[in-house]
């Protein structure tokens, strides 16, 4: 059995991220984002994105003014079309493993909802601003934007 590389390791990436990608509010996020994301458009790495991170990016992109309805929503069908990404998506019975997600770790709904799509699409690592919203044992949290 060969050993797996730390960049194989398959990372969702979350709505903050994503956003920041088009961001330029914050040059220094902007940079960081911009520079994992062009890993993955340039092939070198797969990234997961689920349907919920989609739909949050559309949302807060337009609300804030960061992209117009079109642009955004043309960045979203790239990412549906380039199969560098992953898309996953939930179900029903997501839906109620994201409450007791919720429950079992004091969490918001919607961060469990995420959780628990990514359990049940075997991607148990995530790239968020918000690792403070994760705290499940078994996820691995990672925090780009954090110094080091």
């Amino acid at each position: 059995m060969t050993a797996t590389k730390a960049s194989d390791e398959i990372f969702l990436v979350d709505s903050n991220v994503l956003i920041y990608n088009y961001d330029e509010a914050d040059p220094a996020k902007h940079k960081t984002a911009k520079a994992l994301l062009d890993s993955c458009w340039k092939g070198e790495r797969r990234f997961a994105l689920s349907a919920q991170n989609l739909s949050e990016f559309f949302y807060v992109t337009t609300r804030k003014n960061i992209l117009d309805k079109k642009k955004a929503a043309i960045i979203i069908s790239d990412i549906i079309n380039f199969p560098g990404w992953i898309k996953i998506s939930f179900d029903h019975s997501t839906a109620l493993e994201a409450a007791k997600i919720s429950e079992e770790y004091n969490m918001h709904y919607w961060d469990a909802l995420l959780a628990a799509t990514m359990r049940q699409n075997n991607v148990l690592s995530i790239y968020t601003e918000n690792a403070k919203d994760f705290k499940i044992p078994w996820l691995n949290v990672v925090d780009p934007f954090e110094k080091k």
